[in-house]
C-alpha cells in the first residue's frame, strides 16, 4: 500500500488560541516535502496580505484567498458572503476531485461562525471528499456538529496573548 492510500482523514483546528493556520501550513509543508499535492482555500483572508501566502505558493502549493481587504466585524456585508460562497464552491471542486493529497480550508469555521456559510454545505463537502484527500478545516467558532465527521479535533486555547497588553498584530508573527 502506497503512502497516499493511507491518507483521507479530516482535521479540525479551532479555538481562540493562536496557531490554527500555522498548524495547517506546517502540515502543508510536511506534505509538500513528501511530494504531495497541496491546495489551500482561504476564507475571509485577502490575497497577498499574509507572509505565509507568498512562501507556500513558492513551495508549490495552490493557494486561493477569497477575503476582502478588511476585517469582518458584526454582520458581514453582501460582498463578504459572496466571497465566502465563491471560496466554498472552489473548495467543493478541489476536495472532491481526487487530484489533491491535502486540502486546507483556512478560516472556514470563522465564515460559519459569522453565518456566511451553511453548516450543511460544509458537512456535505466533507462527506463528498475524495477518499485519499486529507482535509483540514481551521478557524474559531467551529460548530460542534462537524466534530463527529472529523478524525482529529484540536482546540487551541488562549492562555495569554500580547494583545491583552495592547500589542497589536506584528508583521512576520501574526500575519
Amino acid at each position: 500500500m502506497s503512502w497516499r492510500e493511507k491518507l483521507g482523514l479530516v482535521h479540525i483546528y479551532t479555538g481562540n488560541g493562536k496557531g490554527k493556520t500555522t498548524a495547517a501550513f506546517g502540515l502543508a509543508v510536511r506534505m509538500l516535502g513528501r511530494g504531495g499535492k497541496v491546495a489551500i482555500i482561504q476564507f475571509m483572508k485577502a490575497p497577498k496580505a499574509y507572509g505565509e501566502q507568498v512562501k507556500i505558493a513558492e513551495c508549490g502549493a495552490l493557494i486561493e484567498s477569497f477575503g476582502l481587504p478588511r476585517f469582518v466585524h458584526g454582520k458581514p456585508s453582501e460582498e463578504d458572503v459572496e466571497a465566502a460562497k465563491k471560496a466554498l464552491a472552489m473548495a467543493k471542486e478541489l476536495v472532491s476531485s481526487g487530484e489533491w493529497d491535502l486540502v486546507i480550508l483556512d478560516e472556514v469555521c470563522v465564515a460559519l461562525g459569522f453565518n456566511m456559510l451553511n453548516v450543511e454545505e460544509v458537512k456535505e463537502l466533507i462527506e463528498n471528499k475524495a477518499p485519499h484527500t486529507e482535509l483540514v478545516l481551521t478557524g474559531r467558532y467551529c460548530p460542534e456538529e462537524l466534530f463527529e465527521l472529523a478524525d482529529y479535533v484540536t482546540e487551541m486555547r488562549e492562555v495569554k496573548h500580547p494583545y491583552q497588553r495592547g500589542i497589536i498584530a506584528r508583521k512576520g508573527v501574526e500575519y
